[in-house]
């Protein structure tokens, strides 16, 4: 695939995975990506062997259009299956490993997830892309007053809960947790009530999942 010459690493970052041509399932991930984190997060959550291709997303392999016509990561390969769009990606692997499940069980909350992930999509990460975008100040400035009202309404559910969906963990707090984890480096301000999702934040922070997915460029956010 020319690697040393397009990808910015290989990173093997489960340690159990020796060779790309035994890994389960590889992922392509941009390093800073919010988008790939999430699928970082479902891997290393689940416990499997896996290995994470770390994508320069300022300079892309040419491979990337070909597994995904939108040559967006993240994508991800096992065998003859080839997978993008973050939320079609992790669904698969946890169906694909169902322990421990991160989707619910159940077909009515399973479709009352889905339509949480759509809203995030459409009211929170559709403004998550305007800032990674390089956008114009006036612009970003309406996406981060965007983010904090959205992220403002949803606060006070975790004054009587752990997690989105109870005491749980599940795909939820997945899709949300690499915004949350980002709030200081796009400067968005929650304010003085926000101190509910702030806790809930760090509760997925203090995750070993969490921990282990993050890149070093995405340390480097938080101060």
């Amino acid at each position: 695939m020319g690697t040393v010459t397009v990808l910015e690493s290989i990173h093997l970052i489960n340690p159990s995975v020796k060779d790309s041509r035994t890994a389960m399932m590889t992922l392509y991930s941009g390093i800073t990506c919010p988008f790939s984190h999430r699928c970082r997060i479902v891997l290393f959550e689940k416990g499997m062997d896996f290995e994470i291709i770390d994508v320069d997303i300022h300079n892309k392999p040419e491979d990337l259009a070909v597994m995904n016509p939108y040559n967006e990561v993240p994508v991800l390969v096992e065998r003859d299956l080839i997978l993008h769009e973050s939320n079609i990606i992790n669904e698969y692997i946890d169906e694909r490993f169902p322990h421990p499940q991160l989707m619910p069980a159940d077909p009515v909350m399973r479709a009352r997830a889905r339509l949480f992930l759509f809203r995030f999509e459409s009211e929170l990460f559709h403004f998550v892309k305007v800032l990674e975008s390089n956008p114009s100040a006036k612009d970003a400035a309406k996406a981060r007053e965007a983010i904090r009202d959205g992220l403002t309404m949803i606060a006070p559910v975790f004054s009587k809960q752990k997690f989105m969906l109870g005491d749980e963990f599940s795909m939820i707090d997945v899709a949300i947790a690499p915004l949350m984890w980002r709030l200081e480096h796009y400067n968005i301000d929650l304010g003085k009530n926000s101190a509910p999702i702030l806790k809930y934040a760090e509760r997925i922070f203090q995750r070993q999942s969490f921990i282990d997915s993050l890149t070093p460029s995405e340390k480097a956010m938080r101060k």
